[in-house]
């Protein structure tokens, strides 16, 4: 946790209180924090400030700003997603937030197993990119949207995303065209499931205006081609 998290409600008298429970057991047991010590707080949607500790008691940290500081910059990207298996969805959601995604889209693919969608975690997704924004330092929250019909959304949404300046780019490994490096536009990217899209996703994903592209020769995990090839195209930003 490099930031706290405040809900605005908690910050509209002049001292903040920090009573979230994880939050607590976090800077008391790990961070050892006491009257006098400096903390970075963020409140959602908002501005982010370094503070000061004034009061630790059982049930709250009360902390003071002291100035305002910068936030971290969103990369300009829309990550597109089929959906990945449960267990993963937790750590992909955090880290794509932690790198600073401004919008993640859930998708449905042939190879996506219809079970995926019934997992809890849909329902805790707020909490995952609480922690990512935690550890970014970072307070605004990327948008999250779900399509569950591969086709409608390919057909009929996709097409809104793309333009000129705005490309839109689908990880694939058989193809000879190659992943740009360092990009200094906005653009969409697609990440497959598992076992990739079936030769008809690609071709409807091309022909509503993507551009398959290649990261090499070797087959990439979800989880680790998502910070490879962020890093790959905005590795100025990151």
């Amino acid at each position: 946790m490099n930031i706290v998290l405040l809900d605005p409600r908690q910050t509209e008298s002049e001292l903040w209180s920090i009573t979230s429970k994880r939050q607590l057991e976090h800077l008391k047991t790990h961070v050892d924090v006491k009257v006098g010590d400096t903390l970075k707080v963020g409140i959602k949607a908002g501005k982010r400030y370094l503070t000061e500790v004034v009061d630790v008691s059982e049930q709250a940290i009360r902390v003071k700003a002291l100035y305002e500081e910068v936030i971290p910059k969103k990369l300009p990207v829309t990550l597109i997603l089929a959906m990945p298996r449960p267990k993963v969805l937790r750590r992909l959601i955090q880290d794509s937030v932690t790198l600073g995604v401004e919008k993640i889209i859930l998708l449905h693919s042939y190879r996506v197993d219809k079970s995926y969608w019934q997992t809890p975690f849909l329902q805790q997704l707020d909490h995952f990119i609480d922690l990512g924004l935690e550890q970014a330092g970072d307070t605004v929250a990327p948008q999250i949207e779900i399509f569950k019909r591969f086709k409608p959304f390919v057909e009929d949404v996709l097409p809104t995303l793309i333009t000129v300046d705005t490309p839109c780019y689908v990880a694939h490994p058989y193809v000879e065209s190659n992943m740009p490096y360092a990009i200094d536009h906005a653009c969409t990217i697609v990440i497959g499931p598992e076992g990739g899209f079936i030769p008809f996703e690609v071709d409807l994903l091309i022909k509503n205006g993507c551009q398959a592209l290649s990261l090499g020769n070797r087959i990439i995990r979800t989880e680790t081609v998502i910070p490879y090839v962020l890093g790959r195209l905005f590795s100025s930003n990151i």
